[in-house]
């Protein structure tokens, strides 16, 4: 038979992440694309983890998680974010980030609703929405600052808006929102009846003078917000796939139910486990700080070597570089160089835009990974291009 497939995925391609993470194994190249984050797990929350697994804790959790682990992400939320919330009724944990943005926006918003996204923008989010059927409404954020232009804000803004999505620290730009333009966000999306979508998934991995913000604490956005974040990067264990949502509970028990329809529930011996990482010193906060922070000069400095111009990020950890003087027409065909010369994979920066030309020159790298992991990334780049 000929196959047929639901017109909602119409479109739909493998991600420019996916394919340079599958050509960089078959090279056996160093993966600078995809946010793997491949470093160690702290070993209190291991120990904690194979506790939880030898005791069997392995039947289903409730579909909003286990208690215990509830209370500590509301106890993080009040100290760490300024977000007050009720761990009964407003905290849901979910199957990654990725898991909480899907349940978020399957419970937000009908087809046609329009959701506002900057750009440049992780494709995730932007496949998501349009599996909901969103149409989407583009705003540019602009190297070198990555500021909102708040005239193009408003534009976007009409009586059809359902929610904007809202990413800070921000994958692919490392833009962390400031203040006046949350400030912005949250007058609009009062003036519009809309919702905030927020992925806060970068939250702790801010350098310089940039603060991280949950629009949660704005006046005006508590009620209206949808916040978003999880272990995956904080604790390197993308694999794990455990994150959250917090939410007002009228949002919650909504978003709940689905969430229990798609996941059942996250991994129950692992929400254990990670109950250990909320007992990790402030100083393991400093120190990953610290870290990211020198690995982002190291990727940076590797950039110019070889004719890029590096953006360098506020948060997150990636970094967008423009062509500059390197050998390439494009993103495509300077992917293509870095991983047939020099066995070191990136992604193309058209990935992250509604408009390709707006990332055509642009690739980006991603620096999360083992010291001397990235030493031989950057060490090859610069001998096979410097």
């Amino acid at each position: 038979m000929t196959p047929r497939f639901a017109a909602r995925i119409d479109g739909l391609v493998q991600s420019d992440i996916r394919r340079m993470s599958r050509e960089c194994a078959r090279v056996a190249g160093i993966n600078l694309g995809q946010g793997i984050c491949d470093q160690p797990v702290e070993d209190r929350i291991k120990e904690a983890t194979t506790q939880a697994i030898h005791a069997d804790r392995s039947t289903y959790s409730p579909f909003e998680g286990i208690e215990e682990l509830r209370v500590r992400i509301a106890e993080k939320m009040l100290a760490h974010n300024g977000v007050r919330c009720d761990p009964e009724t407003e905290v849901l944990v979910t199957v990654g980030s990725t898991g909480a943005f899907v349940v978020a926006a399957l419970s937000l918003i009908d087809p046609g609703d329009e959701v506002i996204l900057f750009t440049p923008f992780y494709g995730y989010h932007r496949n998501i929405l349009d599996l909901c059927g969103a149409r989407l409404r583009f705003v540019d954020t602009r190297a070198p600052d990555w500021r909102l232009d708040p005239s193009e804000v408003r534009a976007a803004f009409s009586p059809r808006t359902r929610a904007v999505v809202i990413n800070t620290p921000s994958n692919p730009s490392g833009k962390v929102f400031r203040r006046d333009e949350l400030e912005l966000l949250a007058e609009l999306c009062e003036r519009h009846d809309a919702y905030a979508i927020t992925d806060e998934i970068y939250e702790y991995l801010v350098y310089g003078e940039a603060a991280h913000l949950s629009p949660a604490a704005l006046p005006g956005l508590a009620d209206r917000t949808v916040t978003i974040s999880g272990f995956s990067k904080t604790y390197s264990m993308t694999g794990w796939r455990l994150g959250y949502a917090v939410c007002r509970k009228e949002i919650a028990a909504r978003v709940g139910i689905v969430n229990d329809l798609l996941y059942i529930c996250a991994p129950t011996p692992l929400q254990h486990g990670v109950l250990a990482a909320f007992d990790l010193p402030a100083e393991y906060y400093t120190a990953l700080r610290r870290s990211y922070a020198a690995k982002r000069e190291r990727m940076s400095a590797a950039c110019r070597a070889i004719g890029m111009r590096p953006h360098t990020p506020q948060g997150a950890y990636y970094l967008l570089a423009d062509l500059g003087d390197f050998p390439a027409a494009d993103g495509q065909e300077a992917a293509a160089l870095l991983l047939q010369k020099a066995r070191v994979a990136v992604v193309p920066g058209a990935s992250f835009y509604a408009e390709p030309e707006g990332g055509r020159r642009q690739v980006r790298f991603c620096f999360a990974k083992r010291e001397e992991d990235l030493d031989e990334a950057c060490d090859r780049l610069v001998a096979a291009f410097a």
